[in-house]
């Protein structure tokens, strides 16, 4: 009887793969067929051969390896940034229990709902009085201290229902703050920790508006950008732009792929909690 009532949700989740899946596959399909190819067959053909020419113009003509090193460069380093200051404040807030921690986790909240459009002329104006502005070192800046408003209200969340016993002993044998901080808490919290780092990465790489706004040069911008800015332009065939997309979501889905186990450990850790 059990097993009866699970081919429902077994049903269920399969069609729900085959939709997250199906639009990638047809993607793919079609950034290897010719524009002939395509034009005769419809997108949901099967390629005769390997067309591999729309994936080599569209790299060549958007320099998609500078592209791609300024994505890499911007999400790693604020997936990174953005968990250590993440750490840091949520260490204070939810385990130094500073006074008004409620009215700080509001305010992050708040921010966490701020729409990016609201950010674009500020962050515009300070880049530019700062001399940052077109620069990676500036998108890197903006999206650590956005990412870290999400990363400081989950974390701090977690911590604030950590073992005051565990560091009532840690203090007793002579640990301080600094020592409490990185050898248990970091450790403990180290599920959730990659979880954000996971999600930190995929958001900034998927960021369209501030990259647009902030980085003019065709040598600094990002792969989102190069992917929108070419698009508009309307110089692409339906091949090509199958190319594109497969090109620009590929590095992301590696990075998923790669760090999928952090991300499901963390999750289950979570649910356990």
């Amino acid at each position: 009887m059990r097993a009866a009532q699970k081919y429902p949700v077994l049903v269920a989740l399969i069609i729900g793969a085959l939709f997250m899946i199906a639009p990638f596959l047809i993607v793919a399909i079609n950034a290897v067929k010719s524009p002939a190819e395509y034009s005769a067959n419809g997108p949901l053909a099967l390629p005769e051969g390997l067309y591999l020419d729309g994936i080599q113009d569209f790299w060549v003509r958007v320099d998609f390896g500078q592209k791609l090193f300024n994505s890499v460069l911007i999400s790693g380093s604020v997936a990174v940034l953005a968990v250590i200051l993440s750490v840091l404040t949520a260490y204070a807030i939810g385990i130094g229990r500073i006074k008004g921690r409620p009215w700080i986790l509001a305010f992050f909240v708040l921010a966490n709902m701020l729409p990016q459009e609201a950010l674009v002329y500020p962050v515009y104006y300070l880049s530019k009085e700062a001399g940052l502005y077109d620069t990676r070192l500036s998108v890197i800046i903006v999206f650590t201290v956005v990412q870290s408003a999400f990363g400081t209200y989950l974390l701090s969340s977690v911590l604030s229902s950590f073992p005051r016993e565990i560091i009532e002993a840690a203090r007793i044998d002579g640990a301080n703050s600094w020592q409490v901080l990185w050898r248990i808490v970091v450790p403990v919290s180290r599920p959730t920790i990659g979880v954000l780092m996971v999600f930190f990465f995929i958001w900034t790489w998927n960021e369209f508006l501030l990259p647009l706004v902030m980085l003019i040069s065709n040598d600094n911008q990002t792969v989102s950008v190069a992917l929108g800015v070419l698009q508009g332009q309307r110089l692409m065939d339906a091949t090509m732009t199958n190319a594109a997309a497969l090109l620009g979501v590929l590095p992301a889905l590696v990075f998923f792929l790669v760090f999928q186990r952090t991300l499901t450990r963390g999750i289950a850790v979570g649910s356990v909690k």
